[in-house]
């Protein structure tokens, strides 16, 4: 299986992980995700990223993003993949957003190489939807009094 797994400081990951179950359907466990909250030590978090993981064979890939490059969470996260040996079939991305998660969701399993698909096409597409959005204002009018 190829999974998603959120990381973040604050309750970032979480609230993208119902974000995302809103619009690509709830009750999947192929996305999971877990942050480092306020006041929580790097050991505490790194034992909820060890039950996080605790179903992922090592036949198994990983997607995983995180909030910030060289993050707690991120480091964290990737130092208990290591240990269990997942390394190895992870991608990490800092930086996530929506766009990126839910075309990783939604195209995953299309994808002949998981890895490459994320680093190239996800990322890309991401960086496209990074964007200013603009609406062209009425010239006044002497009507609006």
């Amino acid at each position: 299986m190829r999974y998603v797994l959120l990381v973040s400081h604050g309750e970032f990951a979480p609230g993208l992980h119902k974000a995302i179950e809103m619009l690509a359907g709830s009750d999947r466990e192929d996305i999971l995700s877990t942050s480092l909250k306020n006041g929580m030590g790097a050991d505490e978090f790194a034992e909820n990223v060890r039950e996080l993981i605790k179903g992922i064979g090592k036949e198994d890939e990983i997607a995983m993003f995180a909030d910030i490059v060289g993050g707690s969470p991120l480091t964290t996260a990737a130092n208990v993949l290591a240990e269990a040996g997942l390394i190895g079939k992870t991608v990490m991305v800092g930086g996530m957003n929506l766009p990126l998660v839910l075309n990783t969701v939604l195209s995953k399993d299309f994808a002949e190489d998981f890895g490459e698909f994320v680093r190239t096409s996800a990322v890309s597409e991401a960086r496209e939807m990074i964007q200013e959005f603009t609406i062209a204002a009425e010239e006044d009018s002497e009507d609006f009094i």
